[in-house]
This record gives C-alpha cells, structure tokens and sequence, in this order.
C-alpha cells in the first residue's frame, strides 16, 4: 500500500515489535526521521541495526521506554547512546545474524529499509547494502520502504518485488557519502608496507577508511587482483579502471567484485548502478568461511585498535567504550588463512592521542574486548614494519611486536613483557 509520508508508512507498527534497520549507506534515514514521533505514541520497540547513518534522533532519552536501539555494530550515530547506557551492543560475528533472523532465534517483526525505484516488472532494489536485510525481509512479518529514486539497483541478491511491502512511500534524497580520507605521512607509510606483502592474483578483502586506501593506491603496478570482501569503497575504482583488478583468477564469482555493502562517494554509487560485474550478496554467503576459503591467495586486510603482545587484537572497543563492532575482521581472517595461499594483515599506526600512547601494548586495556585470537593473527603491520607472528613463539612474537612499535616506548614494552609475561626479549 502506497503512502504519503513515512508516519503514515510506520503507522502499522505495534507496542513490542521488534524491527529490522537496513544499515550502513543505504540507511532508510527518512523512516527513521518518522520512527522518532510515531515510537512517542507506542511502546517497548526495539530497533536492530548495523552501522546506521543519520539515526542520532533514536538516542533522545525521551524516547525511553518507546524505542531502544540494538545494535549489533556501533558507528558514529551510535556510540554515545551505546557507552551511556541509552542502547544496546551485542557482540557478534556479521556472518551470523541471517541466520538468528532463518532460525526464529532472534524474532523480527518487522523491517525498515530503502529501495530503488521500481523497473518495468515491479522489482526494486536494496542498492548498495543487502548485509543481513535479505535474511530480515524473508521472515519479517511487515515491510516498510522508503522508495528513493537516488537508489542504485544492483546486482547478485539485492532484488526485492514491490509487492512484498506492507506499505512504502517515494522520495528523493541524496545518499550518504564518505569522502576518501587524506593521507599523512603513517598512512601511507602504512599503506606502503602491507602492499609489499601483496602478490599478484591476490583476491582482497579490505575495509574503508586511510590505509586501505593507501593500500590500493599502491598497487598500480599488480595483475589480475579480485575483491571478496564485505565491503568497498573508492579506493578499488582506479585500479578497476586500469584493469589491476579483473577478478581474472578467482575460484569464485570470476570476473566480478562480490560484496554486501558499498560506502563512498556518488561516483562509486555510478558504478555498481546496474554493474553486471558487482555483485552485492547476502553477508551470511560472503562471509562464509567455506565460501573464502575457496579462492586463491586470499589477503584479508583489516584494522584494530589495540593490539598486545602476544597477538590479541582488539578491534571493537576502547577498554570497555565499545567502539565499533566485531564485523566481519574473524570471518576473513579465518577464510584466507584456509585459503590456498591466503594471508591475513592487521594494519594499525603504532600510536594514538597524538604519539602519546602506543597501539601495542604488553597487555590490552582492562575490558577491551579481542575480535582476533592470537591463534589466528599472521601479520601485524604499522608505520614501522611487518610482524609475522605465524606459527611465532610467545617470545618471538613479543620480539616482532616490539620491533615495529613506535621507537619511544620499545624500551618500556620489552620491560613490561619480562614483567607481565615472563619473556626475555
């Protein structure tokens, strides 16, 4: 049923439903614009999401006992509500949540999400984020879409029939974009040392943000790259163009980028608009261990906050401030160590709060919490240097660690690894 506004799209919303929150980029942010005033005339909804865009009006504590977020990544929108105690983190692989959606483990009443505009046979189109929206809109009870006509319709699991929606409203506005991020002098240094370890035929994985992007910048000269990976953003679009990157070798989906979210500039949204050669597929096929495993040469590459001696990698929190999320950092970790060649890098500036504290430490911040278990890290990359800690003893790895810390706290690290852990280094 065809409405006007998003209010009149959420009215079918009831005390206690649970509902679904498309995330990343394609964030339905007018929905969410409405779900603040009709969440004020209903009680104990809960919000699951992702990373979301423009949904800072969610965290007003007016809204408690109406609407409590649940998120299972933390951003920017998030973050306060999260470490205030207005809402909720649930830590989890991103690979699961489909399957707590198929399951009924985790019942879902309802799903909010944004789409493309029809074509001539009555299929949008989730765009650029499908994550674990397939997997809401196969078992949510009621569906609720914003029509946007900015939307970009895509390829691979994204197609969703105008007659699945419970009630929908068309408008047009602009999608969220991330600008590439300047580069200084670690983050490409950074970008510099974890290209030395990129091989020819390498299928990636890689996140957003200075370093990956330093990364790509840097492999201008390479043949026959592929993308498995959760998401992408600028960064890939130059070396596509140049034809680096071909997807030539892949096991899996040759010839095509295989993703479940794209975040970026409009010219990226230009380019997976109608790309055969993209394909945004649900996150609990792309993150699938058994699915990675499957091409060659897998180079996983991810980031972390922390990182200690022995190899324990924190990525989603800050101490206890949760941060961001699990994601998917162990999913590909895991899959490209199966890989046929495969590797995987943790790549980090050795320091924070401008040089004043060191990244690595010789134990993690009380509470912080690890994503990577020191069983599974391989490399660890700064500004300073690749440390191999595959198959690494718990000195050796302490040794490797220190060695690519930022030189002023070298010295201290290696008294604090005699002190807390009892290796001579």
């Amino acid at each position: 049923m065809q409405v006007n506004t998003a209010e009149q799209a959420l009215s079918i919303l009831e005390n206690d439903d649970v509902i679904w929150c498309q995330s990343m980029a394609a964030t339905p942010y007018k929905l969410l614009e409405g779900l603040k005033n009709v969440a004020r005339q209903r009680k104990n909804l809960t919000l699951l999401q992702l990373h979301t865009e423009y949904s800072e009006p969610l965290a007003d504590p007016e809204l408690d006992g109406h609407l409590r977020q649940r998120a299972f990544f933390v951003g920017a929108s998030t973050r306060k509500a999260v470490n205030d105690g207005f809402a909720d983190y649930v830590p989890i692989f991103l690979s699961e949540i489909p399957k707590l959606f198929r399951s009924g483990e985790q019942p879902l009443d309802a799903a909010i999400i944004q789409v493309s505009a029809p074509d001539k046979h009555g299929n949008c189109s989730l765009g650029i984020s499908v994550e674990a929206t397939r997997a809401a809109l196969q078992v949510a009870k009621k569906v609720i879409a914003w029509i946007n006509p900015k939307m970009p319709r895509t390829h691979g699991d994204a197609l969703v029939p105008l007659a699945k929606f419970d009630r929908y409203f068309e408008q047009e506005a602009e999608l969220p974009q991330h600008w590439q991020p300047v580069q200084n002098p670690v983050t490409q240094k950074i970008g510099e040392q974890v290209a030395s370890l990129i091989d020819d035929g390498d299928c990636l994985q890689m996140g957003i943000g200075a370093i990956p992007d330093a990364t790509l910048g840097c492999l201008g000269n390479h043949r026959d790259l592929g993308i498995h990976t959760e998401m992408f953003s600028d960064g890939v679009l130059p070396l596509v163009e140049k034809g680096v990157i071909n997807n030539s070798r892949k096991v899996k989906h040759r010839g095509r980028i295989v993703t479940t979210f794209a975040m970026g500039s409009q010219k990226l949204y230009d380019f997976v608009d109608d790309n055969q050669e993209v394909f945004f597929l649900d996150v609990e096929y792309t993150n699938d261990t058994a699915v990675i495993r499957q091409n060659k040469q897998v180079m996983s590459i991810n980031s972390a906050l922390q990182v200690d001696l022995s190899g324990q990698v924190c990525a989603d929190s800050i101490g206890t401030k949760i941060y961001s999320g699990v994601g998917g950092q162990m999913d590909f970790v895991r899959g490209a160590s199966l890989s046929e060649g495969g590797r995987s890098v943790i790549a980090l500036p050795s320091t924070a709060c401008g040089g004043e504290v060191s990244r690595i430490s010789s134990l993690l911040t009380p509470g912080a919490g690890v994503v990577t278990t020191r069983a599974h890290v391989h490399y660890i990359v700064t500004e300073h240097g690749i440390a191999n800690l595959r198959a690494k003893s718990m000195t050796e790895r302490a040794r490797a660690l220190i060695n690519v810390a930022a030189p002023q706290f070298r010295e201290a690290l290696a008294s604090q690894a005699y002190k807390d852990w009892g290796l001579k280094v």
